[in-house]
């Protein structure tokens, strides 16, 4: 063996260049959804956030993970997720806080935008984890109950449940008492609707690509001792 070479610890979780880019993509479309989300949009008569046309792919990146690489890794990459938008959080506090400069003169633009993002975030953070996990968890659950078949109907099952939960819980914590409860339940059934629409629209995406790792990474995994719990 060579000085440049070395040998996997036994036990130590090995990750390979797929499963990090999938999580680097997850955890900016996490960052981005929550930093547009205090948008409001309407799209045909229907009231809906400007997070919608970002948030979904995690979802979609979610049931890959799931499906190729396992429940638990699929759980680490949604802690990341939440971690990588809790540090963003910060640091957005942080700089509106600093002292601006004599010709910086959109201190009140920030805090419009930027200072709800604590609000948004502690929403995130409940409706995130549960809905995530909620759907990785159906995800893993109907793929050992159908022996890795009916991938679509998987799919569209979990997003139907993890969507729900994060809606569910999001827009009342995020926009409670700031937009009419009228306004709210609107964007809850919406976007459950819209999201799980849009899981079916790229099914053929998703499809081709969690055929590919699979293939790519000889791997396809059931999991057959899983328990439900956060961490571990």
């Amino acid at each position: 063996m060579t000085d440049n070479q070395s040998t996997p610890r036994k036990g130590k979780p090995q990750f390979t260049l797929s499963f990090l880019l999938l999580s680097v993509t997850f955890c900016v479309c996490i960052i981005v959804a929550n930093l547009i989300e205090i948008k409001t949009i309407d799209v045909a008569g229907v009231t809906l956030t400007a997070g919608m046309i970002i948030f979904p792919l995690s979802y979609i990146i979610n049931d890959c993970l799931v499906e190729v690489y396992g429940f638990r890794k699929a759980r680490i990459v949604i802690w990341l997720g939440f971690a990588m938008n809790l540090f963003v959080t910060l640091a957005l506090q942080l700089a509106i806080i600093l002292p601006g400069s004599a010709d910086w003169t959109s201190q009140d633009a920030m805090e419009a935008v930027y200072g709800g993002v604590p609000r948004i975030l502690f929403a995130s953070f409940v409706a995130f984890v549960t809905g995530s996990l909620a759907n990785a968890w159906v995800m893993s659950r109907m793929k050992l109950a159908s022996g890795g078949k009916r991938f679509s109907l998987r799919a569209i099952v979990s997003t139907i449940v993890g969507e729900g939960l994060d809606s569910l819980i999001f827009f009342p914590i995020a926009f409670g008492g700031v937009l009419p409860w009228s306004v709210v339940i609107g964007l809850i059934v919406a976007q459950t609707l819209l999201k799980t629409v849009y899981e079916i629209l790229v099914l053929p995406v998703t499809i081709y690509t969690v055929r590919r790792l699979k293939r790519l990474e000889s791997l396809d995994t059931f999991d057959t001792d899983l328990r439900f719990t956060l961490f571990n």
